[in-house]
């Protein structure tokens, strides 16, 4: 009788993030990877990076500045442009709301080679 081999599952990213796991669980993979690296290009400033000083977001420094439609047209350009830096990632809604401490900016993301939808939610703080 033949032995019937459940197909390996590849994992297609590999991360590592020390960020939020208390207990040594670093690795991440595929939606998780790809997850934190979009938070990631949102945690840099644009002109922080070395070699490469149009990566990165200006919205960190956009918190400070009243939430009026100049501002908010502005943050919702900037999440698009890091956005579509990334092939694997592709937004199809953007909501940005002010809270009392900054700006939340919720992004309904679609991860084409996941054929996968999720919410990713970022809060930034003034």
């Amino acid at each position: 009788m033949p032995i019937i081999q459940e197909p390996v599952k590849r994992k297609l990213y590999r991360g590592f993030s020390t960020i939020n796991n208390p207990f040594g669980k670093w690795r991440q993979t595929d939606l998780e990877a790809l997850k934190q690296d979009l938070t990631n290009h949102f945690q840099i400033r644009k002109g922080e990076k070395l070699m490469n000083p149009e990566f990165g977001s200006n919205i960190p420094l956009m918190v400070m500045e009243p939430l009026d439609e100049r501002t908010r047209d502005a943050a919702i350009s900037d999440v698009k442009d890091v956005v579509n830096n990334d092939p694997r990632l592709k937004a199809s809604a953007i909501d940005l709301r002010e809270f009392d401490q900054g700006m939340q900016i919720n992004i309904e993301m679609i991860y084409p080679e996941y054929d996968a939808t999720d919410t990713i939610n970022l809060k930034f703080n003034r």
